[in-house]
């Protein structure tokens, strides 16, 4: 057809200058048809790089999707829709929900991307209609970028419906569950593994894929994130404290044991009880203690 083309257009210019030399009627036809063919051949070419598609409509029925790169030319009456099958990066912007166990919390993710299947990205949702809401007044809605932002919405809508339903499967955290369950915080892989099967299952009828998904954002509501700061503190204080008086219970039977070996002192049960108390007190305070030296002798 670029061979065809290179030949009607010397043979429209002849026409043209023809027609001005002479009013002869088969001049003046072969000029309009010359022009007519110029006009229908000439919208029919296009190009197409790696990773676009182009979905072919002839008057409404759908005749395929064209996926070859390079310089082609087709039917001009077939509406060449494009489309691009490059993926795409998501961020979801934090969203309030309630976790297993009813804490608020905030959570947001990102994700990406890409168009799978075109027939049912162009037909089987109404991508059109949503580019054309999402359209600039002087923007022509049909582009390429008004679709797969209108993609990119539906997709988006969907993230936030699939972030609730998985987010609302596990706790925050342990501190409430059994510490051997699944939580947000502590899943890792396999709460994104979860959240791309989520995904998947809802964007399949639009020919959508989520190739990745993963967790960006994670935090207790403001509401409760200062008593859960508390709690936590608490929690802290309290296995700090069970290591301190671990190690000091360590010690204290240490020490016993070796003075009794190594017979520096003999003590009864009384003065056994008061030394661990004293050595107690002095490995368990949270501030250094003040020594009181003892002049007398232990007998007395």
């Amino acid at each position: 057809m670029l061979f065809l083309n290179l030949l009607v257009i010397p043979a429209l210019v002849v026409s043209s200058f023809l027609v001005f030399g002479s009013e002869s009627a088969v001049t003046i036809a072969a000029t309009v048809l010359l022009s007519i063919l110029f006009i229908l051949i000439t919208p029919g070419y296009f190009s197409q790089e790696p990773n676009e598609a182009r979905v072919m409509v002839f008057f409404g029925k759908y005749e395929g999707t064209f996926t070859s790169t390079g310089f082609f030319w087709v039917n001009p009456f077939m509406n060449k829709k494009k489309l691009s099958f490059r993926a795409r990066n998501l961020d979801v912007a934090p969203i309030k929900v309630n976790d297993k166990i009813g804490n608020p919390i905030l959570i947001g993710l990102v994700l990406v991307w890409k168009l799978r299947d075109s027939y049912k990205a162009m037909f089987e949702i109404d991508s059109q209609t949503m580019a054309d809401n999402s359209a600039k007044p002087n923007q022509v809605s049909a582009t390429v970028a008004g679709r797969m932002n209108a993609f990119e919405e539906f997709v988006r809508i969907q993230s936030d419906a699939a972030l609730r339903q998985v987010a609302g499967l596990y706790a925050y955290d342990d501190s409430e569950t059994d510490a051997a369950e699944l939580t947000l915080r502590g899943g890792g892989d396999e709460i994104n593994e979860e959240l791309v099967l989520k995904l998947n299952e809802r964007l399949s009828m639009a020919g959508i894929e989520v190739l990745e998904a993963r967790i960006n954002y994670l935090a207790y509501a403001p509401e409760i994130a200062a008593v859960m700061l508390r709690r936590q503190q608490a929690s802290a204080i309290i296995s700090a404290r069970e290591k301190i008086v671990e190690g000091a219970v360590s010690m204290v039977k240490m020490a016993l044991d070796k003075l009794s070996a190594d017979q520096v002192v003999e003590l009864d049960e009384e003065k056994k009880a008061a030394m661990v108390s004293n050595l107690l007190v002095v490995l368990c305070a949270d501030e250094a203690a003040q020594p009181v030296v003892n002049t007398g002798t232990l007998n007395h």
